[in-house]
């Protein structure tokens, strides 16, 4: 049976498994050496304030990148917390926690995806710019010129972080759940009978990925970067600060624009550098994966669907 698309379902890779963000609940499914798969399964919480904000051009991106960080973190801990049990790290199951405790899981969660994120966000932004100011800053004054060099220099450290990690096995089969839950996806979109060999037909890459996201917000730097004119290292670095959110806002933009044309042939080009960066952020999966990223989809519409129909249940019940 054909599957309309439907674009407010995307997905994640965590540790040995995969998330999937559905319309009303996120679920994660991660295998258990037994074989037996785990779900985490957190309704979404609409927050109207949050919700206004996620509909505001340039501020939703921020908005979206911030939840993402939250919400992947949260799946992340159950993912390690699932093999930190099996290995006998967790002997004995902790009782259910109290109000209290649970707000401050939650708070605590907040933090660490915030924080992580900030943190990556500086690393990549100042890194850069430290290694073109101390390379290049007595050989021209031409500062857009030198914003060329900076971006060059920051997609070399990307590619080059991402090559290096990914030989390591953890990350390895991290990139290979991503490239699981790509498939999935796009089988989905494309009206598969959604079985493990149909889905494994399916590239591993997708114009919705992150990954692409990454790349924009290099590119978008380097031209936002060239409408500020400074005059010490101090005041450039202060100036990458203060507009990564600026960047951050634009490029989800362009990123929301070049996949709504990528359908078109003239125009979808503009999504290939985001492409071409997950041939390193994905891995080829192989059939177990693709099972656990099934299941994981399928269990989030399940829940979907349950969920649709109570709230339909409930408006005519009041």
């Amino acid at each position: 049976m054909s599957q309309p698309k439907t674009p407010s379902y995307g997905g994640q890779a965590v540790l040995e498994g995969v998330m999937f963000a559905g319309q009303k609940v996120n679920v994660t499914a991660v295998r258990r050496k037994n074989s037996e798969l785990a779900f985490l399964e957190v309704p979404k919480e609409e927050t109207p304030w949050v919700q206004t904000l996620k509909k505001v051009p340039f501020i939703r991106g921020i908005v979206a990148l911030l939840e993402s960080s939250i919400k992947g973190t949260r799946h992340l801990n159950f993912s390690a917390d699932i093999f930190a049990e099996e290995e006998g790290e967790a002997e004995a199951k902790p009782k259910e926690p109290g109000f209290l405790e649970r707000s401050g899981l939650v708070l605590g969660v907040v933090a660490v995806g915030i924080l992580s994120f900030l943190a990556s966000k500086l690393i990549f932004t100042l890194v850069p710019m430290f290694v073109e100011q101390f390379l290049f800053q007595g050989l021209f004054a031409n500062y857009i010129l030198h914003n060329l060099i900076e971006g060059v220099i920051k997609i070399g450290l990307l590619l080059g972080y991402l090559y290096v990690i990914g030989l390591t096995p953890p990350v390895k089969r991290l990139f290979m759940y991503h490239g699981a839950e790509h498939k999935v996806i796009s089988a989905y979109e494309g009206g598969s009978d959604m079985s493990v060999a149909d889905v494994q037909r399916y590239s591993r890459l997708h114009y919705r990925c992150g990954s692409s996201f990454i790349v924009f917000t290099v590119i978008v730097g380097v031209i936002i970067y060239s409408f500020f004119v400074y005059h010490s290292w101090q005041e450039r670095m202060v100036q990458r600060i203060v507009l990564i959110p600026v960047v951050i806002g634009v490029s989800f933009e362009v990123l929301k624009f070049t996949n709504s044309v990528r359908d078109l042939p003239f125009l979808r080009f503009l999504g290939y550098p985001g492409l071409w960066l997950q041939k390193l952020t994905t891995k080829e999966p192989d059939d177990s994966m693709v099972e656990v990223s099934l299941a994981s989809f399928n269990r989030m519409m399940e829940l979907d669907r349950e969920l649709a129909a109570e709230a339909v249940q409930e408006s005519y019940a009041s």
